[in-house]
């Protein structure tokens, strides 16, 4: 199966169903707003082709758009404006079957189908017409027609979900799954009154062992943005303290789309000729004999946390992005961006690493370090197969209605010869073995060269 997943908004909206027997954890990559699922290809959705398919209509209570229809038998309509480049899509709403696979710790696996609302989609603009999104967007967050909105409210799993995104770039989503009870945890925060959004408040931002003061704010938890935004002036705060920090050369890039970004060292196998090697290789024997000519401090990547109420601890994993230039230099940028808005995004990047639980039943975000591979801990992600496979309690009628590894490696830093005079020999020890290690260095750099 191969599917495009766009998670955190309230709405769903397809331009693609996933209808063949799928599992209900999906594999993912991170692709710049979307998430591709990686099994196997899936032609497009076509709605009259699925037996199982059809229109939801206007008069139904879960269509929003009734305004637009001309009577309450046609197809009820769907407009989505996105903030990202004047992206949009319309269309219309059908009704059809997902199909998921339940599972525990100590029973079978087994199959269930489950009634989603599916937009089809007519006509796409902005990111979409670039190929954002292939085969469609899955809403995720806490609107009627979302995934799991449907799920609970069939009553085939808990109110809530968890997504792991790990550092080769794949994840998992668990529908049902409330995470493990040693979890930390921060509340959702109502907007206008209203839950609509995954909200939480972040109390302080922390560079390294340093946490900035005056450094909290609003932030949306959204799967579906690859990256993490700031305020400006949490964003202004925490760039300089970063910068601060890194004991690296900055270089300013058109090009890049991050602005904090540093060349770290050079890659031998791309940007070493035999010329460069023998200075180098003298370079290396000055520093045996003068180790005041190799004092600089060792290269580090300052880590990142966020702190919330109760002292629960949010550490990043994954705020680095790192390449390596032709000229032989690896860079690493700061994979943090200047915001529009007076609150903040925590995107893709930052969740990486974690199992990152929306309990929607009881208004809270929980996180705890993981791989991603599995769920073995205790916990159980199930859904109770009806009679025949088919949904338990179908979509409700008018009657029933009540958000490549870009992991950065700090590259290794040879110590420093000790100063102390040695007993054993005018010449030190520890320079004997710097000089036999320069040798070593040259030896593997003329391998490379031939």
């Amino acid at each position: 199966m191969r599917g495009a997943i766009c998670c955190g908004s309230h709405v769903i909206a397809y331009n693609a169903l996933l209808c063949l027997p799928v599992t209900i954890i999906p594999w993912c990559s991170h692709i710049f707003g979307a998430s591709i699922v990686q099994d196997k290809d899936l032609s497009e959705y076509t709605p009259s082709l699925s037996s199982s398919s059809k229109n939801l209509s206007c008069s139904h209570q879960l269509c929003e758009s009734s305004s637009y229809c001309k009577g309450p038998n046609d197809p009820c309509p769907y407009i989505i404006e996105y903030d990202t480049d004047n992206t949009s899509s319309s269309g219309y709403l059908v009704e059809d079957k997902l199909h998921l696979k339940s599972f525990t710790d100590h029973a079978a696996e087994s199959s269930v189908q489950a009634s989603v609302i599916v937009g089809c989609g007519r006509k796409q603009s902005g990111r979409y017409l670039d190929g954002a999104a292939p085969d469609g967007l899955m809403g995720l967050g806490p609107g009627n027609i979302s995934v799991p909105s449907l799920l609970a409210k069939a009553g085939l799993i808990q109110n809530s979900f968890s997504i792991c995104l790990d550092e080769n770039g794949s994840g998992r989503i668990y529908f049902g799954d409330k995470g493990l009870a040693s979890q930390q945890y921060t509340p959702f925060l109502p907007i206008g009154g209203k839950y609509e959004t995954y909200f939480v408040r972040v109390e302080h931002l922390c560079v390294g062992n340093s946490c900035l003061e005056r450094s909290g704010f609003l932030a949306l938890v959204d799967t579906g943005t690859s990256f993490t935004y700031l305020p400006s002036e949490i964003y202004d705060k925490v760039v300089l303290e970063f910068d601060k920090q890194v004991n690296a050369r900055r270089i300013r890039n058109q090009e890049d789309l991050w602005k904090y970004c540093y060349n770290v060292r050079l890659d031998v196998r791309q940007g070493l000729r035999g010329l460069e090697a023998f200075f180098i290789f003298l370079y290396l024997i000055v520093c045996c004999f003068f180790p005041w000519s190799s004092s600089q401090e060792p290269f580090k990547i300052p880590s990142m946390r966020l702190k919330f109420a109760m002292n629960q601890s949010f550490e990043i994993h994954n705020h680095i992005y790192s390449y390596t230039e032709i000229e032989g230099f690896t860079v690493f940028c700061l994979t943090v961006l200047h915001g529009k808005d007076d609150f903040g995004v925590i995107g893709q990047n930052f969740m990486t690493g974690h199992r990152i639980v929306f309990d929607r039943e009881n208004l809270k975000l929980g996180w705890s370090h993981s791989n991603c591979e599995d769920v073995s801990d205790g916990s159980s992600v199930h859904l109770t197969p009806p009679p025949n496979g088919e949904s338990p309690i179908p979509l409700p009628t008018n009657e029933q209605q009540s958000t490549n590894n870009a992991q950065a490696v700090t590259p290794a830093v040879a110590g420093r010869a000790s100063t102390k005079p040695s007993a054993a020999s005018p010449l030190q020890i520890p320079t004997l073995l710097c000089l036999l290690s320069s040798l070593l260095l040259l030896l593997l750099l003329l391998s490379y060269l031939l």
